[in-house]
């Protein structure tokens, strides 16, 4: 396995499942489980001992290992020099058990609808672009940007309202953009994470050949996730791209009054996205734009910026639901998090957070009290 000369340096000091200032848990998988297994810091006892065939690959180890939400909390907070390796080690990890045939259900379901059908949702790839019908967002034809979707964006009903408004916005400010609609093809992001190293390259191949073809060299994603991938992994593939998530764009459309705002009254905490905060370093941008809305009143949740805690969704969770839900599950905590800071808006910048915490707020019976927003959406709001 790769990284497998590194795995015995960890001895589980367990400052990876804390936070910065070492006060309170930050894993999202073991402050749900609370046994140590369950800490990045377990995993790599785990992993080791499965490499030395001291333990078998049994369905408890594989729901470990499927867990992590790869959050990258371990990577902020792990004091020692292997520390930018912890969230690819896990993810090596499951791409040998992948090789290897013996993965969850789930993340084999999810594999094989990537495959077969090129999305999770098994839906037809010609009802990819539906989201955009009755807008004016245009089929991509020498833009200045591609804006990139995603499989959430264009199915998942919540995430296609995110969609339109976010290309709405754009469009409203000027700024040219163009989709690829049906011959939209997978980022792969999650397909990594979860181990499954061929099939994302073959995706990533297919999504730079047709990006070349057609001209494109600037990109604008909806979700973080996506941003991730194109900036990070297709370089290395010969995908170099000028990639932007959509909130670096109209950070700098709102002070030029390309975006003209009104006041709107409103108490507001921000959810970091770990795919666009951790894994990214894009702390800013999601709060000027709200900080530039007259009448917002920002206030940042305990766990904020590098101590954000993660929603549950990442490292494929959204699809597999490995993680799983419960009083104690990481959507329903960050939500009461957000209650207790008395917002009565949760902004969110990437469509999986969204949806992960519109489910927490109907599981706790919140509705009344908080409604879970994209940055988008508040703007919207606030046009003038």
């Amino acid at each position: 396995m790769k990284y497998e000369e590194i795995v015995h340096r960890c001895f589980r000091c367990g400052y990876c499942k804390l936070t910065g200032d070492y006060i309170g848990f930050n894993c999202p998988t073991y402050r749900k489980f609370r046994f140590e297994t369950y800490s990045p810091g377990g995993r790599m006892w785990l992993i080791r001992a499965w490499l030395n065939d001291e333990i078998k690959n049994t369905e408890r180890f594989q729901q470990i290992l499927f867990s992590c939400a790869t959050c990258a909390n371990c990577v902020e907070h792990c004091v020692f020099p292997f520390s930018e390796d912890l969230v690819n080690i896990f993810i090596a990890a499951r791409e040998e058990m992948v090789n290897n045939a013996v993965i969850p259900p789930p993340v084999r379901d999810y594999l094989k609808n990537i495959n077969i059908s090129g999305n999770p949702y098994k839906e037809p790839a010609d009802q990819r672009g539906d989201w955009a019908k009755d807008s004016s967002i245009e089929i991509y034809d020498g833009h200045e940007y591609l804006f990139y979707v995603g499989c959430v964006g264009s199915y998942d009903e919540r995430a296609k309202k995110i969609a339109r408004t976010v290309g709405n916005l754009l469009l409203r400010a000027g700024v040219s953009i163009g989709i690829l609609g049906e011959k939209e093809n997978c980022d792969g992001n999650e397909v990594r994470a979860l181990g499954e190293a061929g099939l994302f390259q073959f995706l990533a191949q297919q999504n730079i050949d047709l990006f070349k073809e057609r001209g494109i060299k600037k990109i604008i994603t909806l979700d973080p996730h996506a941003f991730n991938a194109f900036k990070n992994d297709y370089p290395g593939l010969g995908g170099k791209f000028e990639v932007y998530h959509y909130t670096q764009i109209l950070t700098s459309l709102i002070p030029s009054h390309e975006l003209p705002l009104k006041e709107y009254r409103a108490k507001v905490t921000y959810h970091d996205p770990c795919y666009l905060g951790r894994h990214n370093g894009e702390y800013n941008a999601p709060r000027k734009i709200l900080e530039s809305i007259p009448g917002v009143e920002l206030i940042e949740m305990p766990h904020h910026g590098e101590n954000a805690f993660c929603c549950g969704g990442g490292g494929g969770n959204f699809f597999t639901d490995i993680l799983g839900g419960g009083e104690d599950s990481p959507n329903r905590i960050r939500v009461r998090e957000a209650l207790d800071m008395g917002a009565r808006i949760l902004a969110v910048a990437c469509p999986l957070c969204a949806r992960m915490l519109d489910d927490a707020v109907k599981a706790e019976e919140k509705e009344d009290q908080l409604e879970v927003l994209d940055v988008a959406e508040i703007v919207t709001r606030a046009l003038s």
